[in-house]
């Protein structure tokens, strides 16, 4: 009998758990228990939002029109777009194009650079996802997700890169905890070097808990300017609000040549992805045709449904509140973690917080064994307490992403379950020392 080969979000084989439904930013699981959706960064504006069912169910209306025609709803959704989410950025930005995913919009925005710059190697940074699909996976150096076959008993096969990888110092930060950082010019001293034969250099703003710093970003950003490689900003996470900005590079002064998006693009109504260009990479390919296609691009419903999420975050003050919220997280995180002897590192923005636990250092971590990691035992702790709660599959770091219209009293709630979870770490951690 044919089954599901599933993906686990939080690692191990012990999940019992199944969603059957969902309204607002709860799920509704098999058992009946109604549980804060507290980890889906593609779900901004929570399950079964009226405006999102109102625009799906009018595309479904529509004609099937493929990447290859021009269609006028199309062009009204990047209009809508550059008008809302984009607004301000008039003086650098330039085109999109429609994918996928955030991993195809990752990987063809890196097969773009190569084409630009007749160069192969790409660049990233510690820690990073961006992907599992081509130069996207290539550039993914969490060590579990490398694609190939975790052996339960033991080891692994992964699947060898297809390029050179560089791979930069990360930022160092957290609000709590953490590692004392190191000047900005001593850690990325041989920036130009390591990009003087990159295509480009990809850069995201929370993986692996790893959140933003404007000053690393100008760094990067003028490393690759002096190297000749471009820069991309991967907001498949970050974009439309997630952090209290509509993305998370504009807090810097530098701005991109590439931004890629995901996930939330289409309210999570339907598989979305989209390659930006600035305006200086547009007038580069003035005499060009990049050359990519695919039959459900800009879908009608990805196509309605952006345009229906950008209206709702613009006429909702959504990047403003949860600007606002970034505070409520911070000091009810700090109380947390003070109490709690397993947390070794809180960072986060807005609303997505990274809750880092003692225990081994991420780079040794494969997921080579069924035995649930420590952060998955206490995501499973927290459900019991009301909360579903994500581990991107990590050992030790869990993380908090609601829906951006979450009440400050379900907040509370989903902060009380994680307050909850962690008893399991701290329950662990005594009985070893």
């Amino acid at each position: 009998m044919g089954r599901l080969l599933e993906t686990r979000f939080n690692a191990g084989k012990r999940q019992s758990m199944r969603v059957v439904g969902g309204e607002g930013v709860r799920f509704e699981l098999e058992d009946g228990r109604r549980v804060i959706d507290g980890s889906n960064t593609g779900g901004p504006l929570g399950h079964r939002h009226p405006d999102l069912v109102a625009a799906a169910r009018k595309a479904a209306d529509s004609p099937v029109v493929n990447d290859g025609w021009l269609w006028a709803e199309r062009e009204e959704a990047a209009r809508d777009l550059f008008d809302i989410a984009f607004k301000g950025e008039e003086s650098w930005i330039g085109a999109v194009r429609f994918f996928l995913s955030g991993s195809e919009a990752n990987d063809l925005a890196l097969t773009l650079s190569q084409a630009i710059t007749g160069r192969s190697a790409i660049a990233t940074r510690e820690r990073a996802y961006h992907g599992m699909t081509g130069l996207s996976r290539d550039v993914t150096v969490q060590p579990h997700w490398h694609g190939g076959l975790a052996v339960h008993s033991g080891g692994t096969k992964p699947v060898p890169r297809t390029v050179e990888v560089k791979v930069l110092p990360a930022p160092i930060g957290s609000r709590y905890g953490g590692q004392k950082p190191e000047p900005l010019s001593q850690r990325l001293a041989g920036a130009e070097a390591l990009l003087a034969d990159a295509a480009a250099v990809i850069v995201d703003y929370t993986q692996g808990g790893i959140y933003y710093d404007p000053a690393y970003q100008d760094r990067v950003a003028q490393a690759a300017r002096n190297a000749g490689a471009l820069w991309i900003a991967d907001e498949v996470v970050t974009g439309f609000g997630r952090t209290g900005r509509w993305f998370g590079f504009q807090g810097a002064a530098s701005r991109p040549d590439i931004v890629t998006l995901g996930k939330p693009l289409s309210g999570g109504a339907a598989p979305a992805g989209a390659v930006v260009l600035s305006q200086r990479l547009v007038d580069e390919l003035e005499d060009k045709t990049w050359q990519t296609f695919s039959t459900f691009r800009g879908h009608p419903t990805m196509v309605a449904t952006l345009r229906a999420l950008v209206r709702v975050i613009q006429r909702e003050g959504l990047v403003d509140r949860v600007a606002a919220l970034d505070v409520f997280m911070e000091r009810h995180l700090l109380d947390i973690a003070e109490r709690h002897p397993s947390v070794a590192r809180v960072d986060g923005r807005g609303l997505h917080w990274t809750i880092e636990l003692h225990g081994p250092d991420w780079r040794t971590w494969y997921a080579d064994t069924d035995e649930p990691p420590l952060a998955s035992r206490v995501a499973s702790r927290a459900l019991e307490a009301g909360a579903l709660i994500g581990t991107s599959g990590e050992q030790t770091s869990l993380f908090l992403a609601p829906a951006l219209i979450i009440s400050e009293n379900d907040l509370e709630q989903l902060l009380a379950a994680l307050d909850h979870g962690l008893d399991a770490a701290d329950e662990e951690m005594r009985a070893v020392q």
